[in-house]
């Protein structure tokens, strides 16, 4: 108990906080210069500073309130949030950032400023007072200097047994301060992030700028999966029919390694296309990677290198699709391309896109295999990646086994 009393009160936050306090009593210091100048002429007296309690704390009422006006500036709050999180103790994602916009963000910066200086001001005027008063205190029974001095007669030397009582109260003295320090520099904590914080609206618009970020980050995520993702996929498709065909020694079909090795290739420089344009999404931004990625026009190669069991249907005139739509058309036939040739690999894939109606619909379907693919650790983006694209546009998208084979239905509004 009496080391946690201890840390409250001389540990490194209760000491950061006191020095954040008498950073605020400094930072006073000018708007009490100009209450004194201010209260100078009321009381009757000349120079810059004015004497006597009375005064002083008149010229810190004074001040006071020009220290909330001072606030009304929005530069008021990154100097206050940048003290507060180096010297507080308060997590930091708990401040606002940049100046303060708008008059209840203003009030409330005002509020804090006028807290921190004002108390400030308090504690650091006690702790330039304090403790040379307490340090005399506890040496009146060891200085006759000091019993004999107008300190002496203020303590009340009269009585011999008082003497020694002036060394308890001095240290009580300094404990007192330390306890009303860490008390003050307790209550700033508590209300910085409420008079610091983002107000209603910068915190809708921070979390639309995470919404965004998000967006960002899954679309890049999607691209990725499904450029490169059904590369990796049809080159392995090709690069294996091809082994297994020249396993057949003499008489092996060349014709059809030949295919494969072409498909090969053909995909393989498509991607590094498709990639470039992703990098360039990650790097500049959606700006940099609007209008990025093949679209429907590229269809008909995108199957010709996911081998010769693809067999496509269009149906209606696949160039007035809009451009945004083709690209996420494109992408949606990439994946399914992909997922049936990772769990039914061998097998014929049948395309079908129809865009004679206002919806353009896409379906794709392969036979089940005779043995249920082997599920790979992670897998399972591609079809949440399909369902995303879809939303983008208003559409559904639905997959999953029907009459044997294993079925991919889109429908997106154009």
């Amino acid at each position: 108990m009496i080391h946690r009393a201890s840390r409250a009160l001389f540990g490194q936050r209760a000491r950061r906080r006191w020095l954040h306090l008498i950073v605020g009593g400094a930072l006073f210091m000018p708007f009490w210069m100009v209450g004194s100048v201010a209260m100078g002429p009321l009381l009757d007296e000349g120079g810059l500073f004015v004497g006597g309690i009375g005064a002083q704390f008149g010229a810190y009422a004074v001040g006071l309130p020009l220290v909330a006006v001072a606030a009304l500036f929005p530069l008021a709050r990154p100097m206050s949030v940048a003290a507060a999180r180096a010297l507080c103790g308060v997590p930091a994602d708990r401040f606002a950032d940049g100046p303060a916009r708008g008059w209840e963000a203003r009030a409330r910066t005002a509020g804090w400023f006028s807290l921190h200086l004002g108390a400030g001001a308090l504690v650091s005027g006690a702790t330039l007072a304090l403790p040379p008063f307490a340090v005399s205190v506890m040496a009146l029974p060891f200085s006759p200097a000091l019993r004999a001095s107008e300190l002496g007669r203020f303590w009340g030397l009269d009585r011999p047994w008082w003497d020694w009582a002036a060394l308890p109260a001095g240290l009580l003295m300094l404990l007192a301060l330390a306890a009303v320090a860490a008390a003050t520099g307790a209550l700033l904590a508590r209300q910085a992030p409420r008079l610091l914080g983002p107000g209603p609206g910068e915190r809708l618009a921070a979390a639309e700028r995470r919404a965004a970020e998000a967006e960002s980050r899954n679309r890049l995520a999607r691209e990725l999966h499904d450029s490169v993702g059904h590369a990796l996929s049809a080159v392995t498709l090709q690069a294996g029919a091809a082994r297994r065909v020249l396993d057949g020694g003499a008489g092996a079909d060349l014709e059809f390694v030949k295919e494969a090795l072409t498909a090969i290739e053909e995909t393989t420089r498509r991607t590094v296309g498709e990639l470039d344009g992703v990098l360039g999404l990650l790097r500049g931004g959606e700006e940099a990677g609007h209008g990025v990625g093949p679209g429907l026009d590229a269809l008909e190669a995108l199957v010709r290198g996911a081998g010769p069991k693809v067999a496509l249907t269009v149906a209606g005139d696949l160039a007035a699709v809009p451009e945004a739509l083709s690209r996420e058309a494109y992408r949606i036939v990439q994946e399914g391309l992909t997922n049936a040739a990772r769990h039914a690999g061998g097998e014929p894939v049948t395309v079908r896109l129809d865009a004679r109606t206002e919806e353009l619909e896409i379906t794709m379907e392969n036979p089940l295999p005779a043995r249920p693919p082997v599920a790979r650790p992670g897998g399972g983006r591609g079809l949440i990646g399909v369902a995303e694209r879809a939303r983008l546009f208003g559409g559904t998208a639905q997959a999953g086994p029907a009459a044997g084979a294993w079925r991919l239905a889109v429908r997106v509004p154009r």
